[in-house]
């Protein structure tokens, strides 16, 4: 198993500006990006076709979206759909439960204990979270390839250059 830093796809590397100057691969593999948008897989719950269908073509139009990620992006459509059903049915629970707003719940036994809902929830949307950084889906994600996006004078030019100026 491999250990460190995952490698950064050299089409990122290159919007980022190569900030450590290294030589790019020029055998990297790359996969084919087609005309056409992949089309979402048939067992995707409804919440997640609804997502595939919100963000899927701007991905694409991106170019990061080919039919080798669609897997990966099907795995994000599922987690964003698990996410909001969690969330839906603790809305739901809030409106019965004014006191604990279903974060509390009594179990079989009759004590009190945590609602698992609140946990799926959240394992639900960090899960999402991570495949959506993968996209360049978050703000963190964009902005690092932002930093790229400079013109050519500006990527050129030292951080400490007008110091010297």
């Amino acid at each position: 198993m491999l250990r460190g830093r995952k490698p950064t796809p050299t089409h990122l590397r290159i919007l980022q500006g190569n900030p450590q100057h290294r030589r790019l691969p020029r055998n990297e593999a790359q996969p084919d990006i087609s005309d056409e948008l992949p089309a979402a897989p048939s067992f995707l719950h409804a919440y997640a076709v609804e997502e595939w269908d919100r963000v899927a073509s701007e991905l694409h139009h991106l170019r990061v979206l080919t039919r080798v990620d669609r897997g990966i992006f099907a795995a994000y459509c599922q987690s964003y759909a698990r996410w909001r059903l969690a969330e839906e049915a603790l809305a739901r629970m809030t409106v019965n439960d004014g006191v604990m707003n279903g974060f509390i719940i009594r179990r079989r036994n009759g004590e009190a204990g945590p609602n698992p809902l609140v946990g799926a929830a959240r394992r639900a949307a960090h899960e999402m979270l991570r495949f959506a950084g993968e996209f360049g889906m978050t703000p963190v994600a964009r902005a690092r390839i932002a930093m790229g996006l400079g013109s050519e004078d500006d990527r050129r030019r030292s951080k400490f250059g007008d110091l010297l100026a």
